[in-house]
């Protein structure tokens, strides 16, 4: 991505899905440990093209957008031009940010507004995770994923969620996506 992906600089450790889209990533930069799940990062106003024509004018409507350290951009989230999401923050799925986002923070909605605090945010995550059966696991594993212990953390979730062992699903239909490029 950092060769090839036209993006103005993209920092270490980042996430990208391949179904991210980036409308314009020679306006884009992206700072280190960030992850983007499917969601759209837009460049410029792509009204322009008509309103030029429709009144007779040239008009321009485009802005950077700056995506810095330690952030998460969540499933189906926009991001619009002139904005900057502050370092440590997360995007929930589903939001339109069309303003700044305060470094530390969380954003949700339409358009996006400040629900709540990072630091808090983990907080609460941590005390959940050292009461799950599976903290163990993911202890032994560590912060990052690694497929030799998902069949067992798997295992151990479904009998949790549902009071039984997983069983394997055997279904043509059924598709899942692990694709991303880093």
């Amino acid at each position: 991505m950092r060769l090839h992906g036209g993006f103005h600089s993209v920092g270490q450790g980042c996430s990208i899905l391949k179904t991210t889209v980036f409308l314009d990533p020679a306006y884009v930069r992206i700072g280190n440990n960030v992850g983007f799940s499917t969601c759209t990062i837009i460049g410029h106003g792509g009204e322009v093209g008509v309103l030029n024509i429709a009144y007779n004018k040239i008009l321009e409507a485009v802005g950077k957008v700056e995506i810095r350290d330690n952030c998460f951009i969540g499933y189906n989230a926009t991001v619009m031009p002139n904005v900057t999401v502050g370092p440590n923050s997360i995007v929930a799925a589903g939001a339109v940010v069309t303003r700044d986002v305060p470094p530390g923070t969380i954003v949700a909605g339409v358009p996006a507004r400040v629900i709540g605090n990072t630091e808090e945010y983990v907080a609460k995550l941590e005390k959940q995770t050292a009461d799950l059966p599976w903290n163990d696991l993911l202890q032994e594993r560590g912060p990052n994923f690694n497929p030799a212990y998902e069949p067992e953390l798997v295992r151990r979730r479904v009998e949790h969620f549902y009071g039984v062992e997983a069983q394997p699903v055997v279904d043509s239909t059924l598709s899942i996506c692990l694709d991303h490029v880093e």
